[in-house]
Parts: structure tokens; C-alpha cells; sequence
């Protein structure tokens, strides 16, 4: 598979991301030579390289949502409890509307098991109420990148 351009300037990086297929499982050991955080937003310098999810299943915390054909995936921001700030992780999040770089998203099955989804983009963001948990939260509308030979473009189908 040929290098993407995604914001990734860790060669190491590059080396995990070329050997998994989308939808491998793989360990947090092995997760963790590219995410380089237990924070599910891993940014440096306020640039998005890669998310973590659960989809809502294991920390309700988190509520995010994919949709039934797995076209599009509803991404709560940073931010445990009370209302979620404009910190350094949802800043990064938004900023990656602006610049459409794809970044590798993985889902948590369960302990030491993680699903690599693929590369996502951040396509739109909006400053919700959440009823469950009564509190504001910054939600990102996260699409699939498509790959097509040496580039990737936005799946918005």
C-alpha cells in the first residue's frame, strides 16, 4: 500500500498504519506506537493524528453514534463531565474540518482488543445539549476517506 498523506510525521507510524487492513484487530501495545495517548483525541501541536472510539458501548460518557450503513459517525469531543470545554483536543478536531486530513479511527471491542476502522475525516461540528448526562458537548460529524490509487478523497455518499 502506497504512503497516504495524512498528518503523520512519526516514521514509525507510517510502518503500523501500512500493516494493518481495515478492520484488523489489533492490541493496545501495537495501537500505541501510533496513538500515543489514552485520551481518545491524539493531537500534537494542536495538529489531529488519530481517534479512539467505543461507539457508546462501553463509556456512556462518550455517546458516539455510527449510523447503520457506517457512513458517517456522530464523535463526542473531549471532556468527561460537565460541560465540554474548546480545549487543546476538540480545537484540533475543528481545525481538521478546515484542513480535510484523513486520520486513522479505532474502535474498542474490549480490553486490548481495538478495531482499526480505517482513515475518517472531520466533515462538521456543532455544540450540543445532552440530555442524558445534562451537559453541553461538542459533536463531530466524522465520513469515511476513500482511497483511491496514491491520494484519498472524501466518501460523502
Amino acid at each position: 500500500m502506497p504512503k497516504m498523506n495524512f498528518s503523520v510525521d512519526d516514521e514509525t507510524a507510517n510502518d503500523l498504519l501500512e500493516q494493518i487492513e481495515e478492520g484488523e484487530i489489533i492490541t493496545w501495545a501495537e495501537l500505541s506506537r501510533f496513538h500515543k495517548t489514552r485520551n481518545g483525541i491524539y493531537q500534537t501541536r494542536g495538529a489531529l493524528k488519530s481517534l479512539l472510539t467505543d461507539l457508546g458501548k462501553i463509556s456512556k460518557c462518550y455517546p458516539d453514534i455510527e449510523t447503520d450503513d457506517g457512513n458517517m459517525l456522530l464523535y463526542t469531543g473531549s471532556g468527561r463531565r460537565g460541560n465540554q470545554k474548546l480545549d487543546v483536543r476538540n480545537r484540533a478536531l475543528l481545525d481538521a474540518i478546515r484542513s480535510k486530513i484523513p486520520v486513522p479511527l479505532f474502535c474498542k471491542l474490549a480490553v486490548n482488543k481495538w478495531k482499526y476502522m480505517g482513515l475518517w475525516r472531520v466533515v462538521d461540528s456543532e455544540y450540543v445539549f445532552e440530555c442524558t448526562n445534562k451537559r453541553m458537548i461538542w459533536r463531530f460529524v466524522l465520513r469515511p476517506a476513500i482511497k483511491t490509487g496514491n491520494s484519498t478523497m472524501l466518501n460523502i455518499y
